[in-house]
Order: C-alpha cells, then sequence, then structure tokens
C-alpha cells in the first residue's frame, strides 16, 4: 500500500464517490484511481465502496474504518511536511486566519501589526466569512487558525480556546431620546426599529434569546454582517443599532452616533480561537496566539492540543 492509493480513496470520498471528478482533482486519470483502489482493497482483502458496475455507490463498514485511518495517516503525512518546513524557515512563512468581518476589522489589526513587527519575514493572509466557513476553512486546512464567537466550539475536529469576553453595544443618534439614558431597559429598545447582525454573526444569538425570555418581539428592520454597514444606517435613521462593542470602542466622542453599553440585557459573549484537532502549529502561530490574547501561551495550547479533557475556561 501506498500514499497514492490513501489520496485516491480519500478523495474518493470527498467528491460522492465520482471517480471522474476524484481524477480531476488529483490531476490523474479515472482508470488509475480505480485501479489504485482495487488493489489496496486487494492488500486489505475488504472491500472499500460497493459498487454497481464500475459505479462506487457507498462505503462500506470496513471501508468506513480504513477512511478513518487514512485520514489520521494523511494528517500525519501533512504535518511532516509542516515539521520541515518550520525548521527549515524558522521565521518564514504565511499565517493563515479564518475569521468573521468583526474580528478582521476591529480586533486583529493590532496583533498583526505586532506580529509583522516582531516577525517581518511573516506573512499574513486574512480570510473572511460566517462562522461555519470558518470552520470549514480550518477542517480544509487551508487556514492555520480561527477565531469566532459562534460555531467553533461545537466541533469535536477542533480544539478551540476562550480569548476574550465582550458585550453588545447600543447605537444611536446623539439626538435619540434614549441617548440620555444611562441604563437602558429590553422594553425600551423592543420598542425602537433595529438595525443588527445576521442571526449566525457577532452573538447574535443570544439578542434573539433575551427577547425571547421577556416575551418581546423585536422591531428588527435590517440586518447585516458588517458593523460599520449596521452604524451607517443608523445615521440614516433606520432605527438603533445593536453591535459588538469593539465597533464602537474608537468611535470619537461627542460624535454623530452614540453608544450605550447592553450587557446587563444581552450577556457577555465569548470569542474563540480554534485550530484543527491534531495539527502542527509552528512558531509563528503560537507567537500570534500569545499577542493576541494574554490569556493564551505555547504551554496552554500544547496542552490543549495533545487532547487534555478541560475547557480551559476563563
Amino acid at each position: 500500500m501506498n500514499l497514492h492509493q490513501f489520496r485516491f480513496v480519500q478523495e474518493a470520498a470527498r467528491r460522492n464517490l465520482n471517480l471522474t471528478e476524484t481524477a480531476k482533482a488529483l490531476f490523474t486519470s479515472q482508470p488509475g484511481v480505480s485501479k489504485a483502489i482495487l488493489e489496496l482493497e486487494e492488500e486489505l482483502g475488504v472491500d472499500i465502496f460497493s459498487r454497481h458496475g464500475k459505479r462506487l455507490r457507498r462505503i462500506t463498514e470496513p471501508g468506513q474504518r480504513v477512511l478513518a485511518s487514512i485520514e489520521i495517516i494523511m494528517r500525519e503525512v501533512n504535518n511532516l511536511k509542516r515539521i520541515g518546513e518550520e525548521y527549515s524557515k524558522q521565521d518564514n512563512g504565511t499565517l493563515s486566519i479564518a475569521t468573521t468581518h468583526t474580528q478582521a476589522r476591529y480586533v486583529l489589526p493590532g496583533p498583526v501589526a505586532q506580529l509583522r513587527r516582531q516577525l517581518p519575514q511573516v506573512r499574513v493572509s486574512l480570510h473572511q466569512g460566517n462562522p461555519e466557513q470558518v470552520v470549514r476553512m480550518l477542517l480544509d486546512e487551508s487556514a492555520d487558525l480561527g477565531l469566532a464567537t459562534e460555531s467553533l466550539a461545537d466541533i469535536d475536529e477542533l480544539v478551540s480556546l476562550p480569548c476574550y469576553e465582550w458585550q453588545h453595544a447600543l447605537v444611536m443618534p446623539a439626538g435619540h431620546p434614549l441617548a440620555q439614558v444611562e441604563r437602558i431597559s429590553l422594553e425600551q429598545i423592543a420598542a425602537e426599529p433595529l438595525v443588527t447582525y445576521h442571526p449566525s454573526f457577532t452573538g447574535r444569538t443570544r439578542i434573539d434569546r433575551a427577547f425571547e425570555q421577556r416575551h418581546l418581539q423585536p422591531n428588527i428592520v435590517l440586518e447585516a454582517i458588517d458593523s460599520d454597514v449596521i452604524k451607517t444606517y443608523v445615521r440614516l435613521g433606520m432605527g438603533l443599532g445593536i453591535v459588538a462593542e469593539m465597533a464602537v470602542r474608537d468611535d470619537p466622542p461627542d460624535g454623530e452616533l452614540v453608544s450605550r453599553p447592553v450587557g446587563h440585557l444581552f450577556g457577555q459573549n465569548v470569542t474563540r480561537i480554534a485550530f484543527k484537532r491534531g495539527a502542527y502549529l509552528r512558531n509563528y502561530v503560537y507567537s500570534f496566539a500569545e499577542l493576541l490574547s494574554d490569556r493564551l501561551n505555547r504551554k496552554l495550547l500544547d496542552r490543549a492540543m495533545s487532547g487534555e479533557a478541560t475547557d480551559f475556561g476563563m
């Protein structure tokens, strides 16, 4: 058996058992893929796939176990490559980060700039998406680390750690009556038209849950994924905005908009950093994590990546 056979079996499973697509993805021929899979099955003495004619129909029960072993083998092969790169280029490479717009816009600029000052040979690639896309980029190994508030803690294939806590803020025109209220109630907010995040972004689930628990129906007139877009529509008079506090932290005082913290209404959110389980972390990944949060260090990350059963709570 060899790595080519493992790659062909793995890719066939990923391509919904379509050998034509598998061959295209691996830049080889369909007969070559089929032959390699058959040779592996013959050597193992089990059918990995059941067939109808020449077509693969499903993965057999022993095939599921073979695939699980192949995933481990291929992951370790990738780790071997990364170890080689690590020691040949200690502080040279590309740090790939998958994250949401809010994190990329308001949280990451400082740590990214610090990393570049410390390790000028390290390039940084930012991939923005929704939390589900962040998860997918980590699982596909197109990103070294992910940063998001939703989804990361729920995926068994990921190791995630709490990074920092934050709360929501209510944004409104400076002349709005609620701008004079220091501690705003949920009932007051529910009586106003609201502009806030799409349901899959930036702690929106906590907002919805708070209204539901008080049996209030919020009047959400516009949803967006970008905090700056939300603030733009607040300036246009469409309603009050509910955004992450980091989106208003650096806004100038006495400006067109004012904000009030509303963590007492919607609770605290936890942004998490995540890595694919079993992945090899290069030196600059550790360095960046330490710049991102003073709660993170190499020893803690190594404990988490080794499978220690704890959430490393805040």
